[in-house]
């Protein structure tokens, strides 16, 4: 029996609270100009670079040469989707293109949510996630991305290949949805995800390739970035200014680095990190014997939380990224990232102080902008290093009586659908 179903009651509270927030997200994107919200800087990175980028990428090619453009060539067909759109500025369609992401992502998780034995959980964390961000998430294409990522998760137990080909679109936008594979059950579910992606993914990349010029000319500049600010790195270098260290803060690749004595240091040993903690995530692969239906959104959010925080650059927009992940973690029952979702909604409320509210706290290193980063990173990497432990936990071989550890669970393609069944 399929047990009963959700009552529209909860549903259609959960439309409303979307609407009332996505529409509080536009009043403070038409108000951006405050000097409270960021004085401009937020909207005009749609109206002034991703506007730029359109009248490139409508000659033929990917930016070249370009310090700003460090974004993967999928990335090219989100920023010309707004010029599709007839009666609307280019800035006003990519707002009104951006919506219709956040709408598409709640209508999947709501949709997920109301399965028999799932939970609504994780759209009222979309519903409630996005707007801690103030109207920043309406300004950046990462929701876009988000929606790629979401879909494979909630696509891949009852179609991996399908599951697969929209993680692959996702990396190709902007890298990261390529991790949320990682946690594909064993046997012949993984094997048809990953060759799916192996496949639609160049297939992808060849059209783009044979569409525009310089397909890969974001690779240059993304290998020359430094140390942003808002990272783990910049944290520990801002905190130095007050012990005397002599570096700056300065604007370079899009965002505010610190640039200085240490400095390359400070990002090699970011870049060590980030093999370590890919490193840590095979080993988990590896020595993994228990697979839920959680298992495979527990991964992902796991994995991207890693990689956000061993990252050279922890944008105040990354946080979209694991609001979403944590919301398809919150659609099972089965999931061990509850605590690991609060953290990171607490994490994303810091962002926003940090970003823009007290930005030029944190661009001076006084002590305020400095505690406030220590706080809103403390906060990430507790969640992720929670987040690991309990994804091992869940996942290792079960204890037997007598400490004997028992025989692993026989694998995914053998198991019940229903038992591995996201959507």
């Amino acid at each position: 029996m399929n047990g009963p179903r959700v009552t529209p009651g909860p549903v259609l509270k959960l439309a409303a609270g979307w609407l009332a927030t996505r529409a509080l997200m536009l009043w403070l994107l038409a108000h951006d100009s405050s000097p409270l919200l960021s004085g401009g800087s937020v909207a005009r990175e749609v109206g002034r670079l991703y506007f730029h980028w359109y009248g490139v990428l409508e000659q033929g090619s990917y930016p070249v040469h370009d310090t700003l453009w460090q974004y993967p060539p999928g990335a090219g067909a989100v920023l010309l989707a707004p010029g599709l759109v007839p009666g609307l500025s280019y800035v006003r369609a990519f707002v009104t293109l951006t919506l219709a992401a956040d709408a598409l992502i709640e209508v999947a998780l709501v949709r997920a949510g109301r399965r028999p034995g799932r939970s609504l959980l994780g759209a009222a964390l979309w519903t409630g996630g996005p707007p801690l961000l103030l109207h920043l998430p309406l300004a950046r294409y990462d929701v876009q991305v988000t929606a790629l990522a979401v879909l494979s998760l909630l696509t891949l137990a009852r179609s991996p290949r399908a599951g697969g080909a929209l993680g692959a679109l996702g990396a190709l936008v902007k890298g990261w949805p390529a991790l949320v594979l990682l946690g594909t059950p064993r046997g012949a579910a993984t094997r048809s995800a990953w060759t799916w992606a192996a496949g639609g993914g160049a297939v992808a990349l060849g059209l783009l390739s044979l569409s525009f010029r310089h397909p890969l000319s974001f690779l240059a500049e993304q290998g020359g970035r430094g140390v942003q600010i808002e990272s783990l790195g910049g944290t520990a270098l801002n905190l130095a200014r007050h012990a005397g260290w002599s570096g700056r803060p300065r604007y370079r690749y899009g965002a505010i680095e610190l640039v200085g004595p240490y400095v390359p240091v400070v990002a090699a040993v970011s870049l060590a990190l980030t093999a370590a903690a890919f490193g840590l995530l095979v080993l988990w692969r590896v020595r993994a014997r228990r697979w839920t239906e959680a298992t495979a959104a527990d991964a992902a959010l796991c994995a991207v939380l890693l990689f956000t925080v061993t990252s050279r650059v922890i944008s105040p927009q990354y946080m979209v990224w694991l609001l979403g992940l944590a919301a398809v973690c919150l659609v099972s029952r089965h999931t061990g990232q509850r605590p690991v979702a609060a953290l990171v909604l607490a994490a994303s409320a810091l962002s926003t102080v940090v970003y823009p509210l007290c930005y030029g706290q944190v661009i001076g290193g006084s002590w305020a902008g400095c505690l406030l980063m220590l706080g809103r990173n403390g906060t990430l990497t507790a969640a992720a290093a929670l987040s690991f432990v309990r994804l091992w936990r869940a996942t290792e071989a079960p204890t037997a009586k007598g400490g004997q550890r028992a025989q692993p669970c026989p694998d995914s393609d053998r198991l019940p659908n229903r038992a591995l069944s996201l959507s």
